[in-house]
């Protein structure tokens, strides 16, 4: 089977990529590689892996010739950034994922896997399933969900879509993001020997690890398509929903530090706790891994040198803050279409 991973160089895309050329699988990688192609280091020179470097807003329809399944993970990929140019994370999140779905099924693609977010869900008393009411509250969400909307109308007896709303990721990857909860409580630790809270703590959120969330695409990549096909799962496990000072606590624990903390933020409005049945129940899923084996995973990975904790990369929202700053720097020095 060829795959095409859109946004594969990214934070989960790198590992799935991985995951999935060690299953066999062909896999075509087509991303703007914002943060390197070397997040693909360790499968580059792999026979089964094709690389388009490209961007689903414009990108060609051949893309997807002789592609069986499409997994599309190319987004603006959390709430600040998505901020940071909202007409922008319309265009890729929204229309760019929409756009790569129906060329997909005007190609003769047979699946199609929308990784998406739990956020959606924004904020909820009750404890919330996919047949829940969503409240999305930044333009990220809202953005995930009507790219969910648009591109679940594709679906018939032919074109198999699936949502895969994604509880918050952690653990370590090529594409290190230290701009999620748990890896940041590391991160924070590491650097300042304080573990920082997001105001006022008592948010409560879901968490999967990132292995566990690639092995549930993997799930869908491969179940029967009367089980998935037009479905939403939420990807996550009932006994991984935390409130975020607990987990502060579990995060120092873990690494076996005293519980020194610190606040920062404004108080974060978006708080849910999901259900997450549906997906044990319908495709066998069940996660390997918990908050504390992340929070070590991350830390053996700073301790190791495997990351640095002062790469701009690792939290995204600077890092396009940057690269647009160099853009405008480039552009201002530029004579003749040169630098030198």
């Amino acid at each position: 089977m060829k795959v095409l991973i859109t946004g594969g160089g990214g934070y989960i895309g790198s590992v799935l990529t991985q995951i999935l050329l060690e299953r066999g699988y062909k896999v075509k990688v087509l991303d703007r590689f914002f943060f390197g192609i070397e997040t693909l280091k360790n499968v580059l020179k792999n026979k089964n892996l094709e690389i388009v470097k490209d961007d689903i807003r414009w990108c060609k329809e051949d893309v997807l010739k002789g592609v069986d399944a499409v997994i599309d993970m190319a987004a603006l990929s959390n709430d600040p950034s998505g901020e940071l140019n909202p007409k922008k994370t319309w265009e890729i999140n929204h229309k760019g994922r929409v756009r790569i779905a129906n060329l997909a099924k005007k190609q003769g693609v047979k699946r199609y896997i929308f990784p998406s977010s739990c956020s959606v869900y924004g904020f909820q008393n009750e404890i919330v399933d996919e047949r829940s009411p969503t409240n999305p509250l930044t333009t990220y969400a809202k953005a995930n969900l009507e790219a969910e909307k648009d591109i679940l109308t594709l679906k018939d007896d032919n074109f198999t879509v699936v949502i895969l709303r994604q509880a918050t990721v952690y653990g370590y990857s090529p594409r290190m993001r230290f701009d999620l909860a748990i890896n940041g409580m590391v991160l924070g630790f590491y650097k300042n020997k304080k573990i920082p809270i997001l105001r006022d703590g008592t948010q409560w959120r879901p968490f999967v690890h990132i292995k566990d969330t690639s092995h549930a695409m993997i799930l869908a990549l491969e179940a029967d398509k009367h089980l998935i096909n037009g479905e939403i799962f939420n990807v996550g496990s009932n006994e991984q929903n935390y409130q975020i000072f607990s987990l502060a606590k579990m995060v120092a624990e873990a690494i076996g530090i005293p519980f020194e903390y610190e606040w920062y933020g404004l108080p974060d409005h978006r708080s849910y706790k999901v259900n997450f049945d549906k997906i044990a129940k319908v495709l066998g899923f069940k996660p390997e891994y918990t908050p504390k084996d992340g929070a070590v995973e991350v830390y053996e990975a700073l301790k190791n040198g495997k990351v640095s904790p002062d790469d701009p990369k690792t939290i995204t929202v600077k890092w396009y803050k940057q690269l647009l700053e160099m853009q405008r720097i480039l552009k201002e020095i530029e004579i003749n279409g040169v630098i030198l």
